[in-house]
């Protein structure tokens, strides 16, 4: 029975984020050298350290985790984008008050959770952010990459089995 990681958001390292790369196959797949199945989603834990606001259009941010950081994208431009428009304005509105709360989380010096779609841009990896969450255990990022080291032994460094 082959297990697939693909819509589950994967824990990761900034230091495995950062080592993945599109699949020839399909570009919004990513793989690892030692993950055998092809990744969509990642989640991540760390402290922000940069924040570029651009009002109506975007939050850039990276997430540092201890072993590198890992590029963030939170998109705020639901109100004016061509793919919202087969949806209904209430629905879109509720979408971009959603974003908007997610990027007022997001300030320089906090530890936040990151989870989101593993996407591309200008041939670096990075996250299209779905939700971010402020931490307030001092230990959730050494948690994290305890997870992080457990799941890459037992799951995703795994090959399928065939029993």
């Amino acid at each position: 029975m082959e297990t697939t990681l693909i819509n589950t958001h994967v824990k990761l390292l900034a230091s495995d984020f950062n080592a993945l790369t599109p699949l020839p196959s399909d570009p919004s797949l990513f793989s690892r050298s030692a993950t055998p199945s092809p990744l969509s989603r990642a989640e991540t834990v760390g402290t922000i350290t940069s924040r570029d606001l651009k009002p109506g259009k975007f939050l850039r941010f990276t997430i540092d985790d201890g072993t590198g950081c890992i590029p963030c994208i939170l998109w705020l431009n639901h109100s004016n984008s061509p793919y919202f428009t087969r949806r209904s304005p209430t629905d879109v509105r509720q979408i971009a008050q959603l974003a908007a709360s997610l990027a007022s989380l997001v300030q320089v010096g906090v530890v936040a959770r990151v989870r989101g779609r593993i996407s591309g841009y200008r041939g670096v990896v990075q996250i299209t952010v779905a939700d971010v969450g402020v931490e307030r255990d001092p230990n959730a990022e050494i948690l994290h990459w305890l997870q992080c080291v457990k799941l890459a032994w037992k799951c995703y460094n795994v090959s399928p089995c065939s029993r």
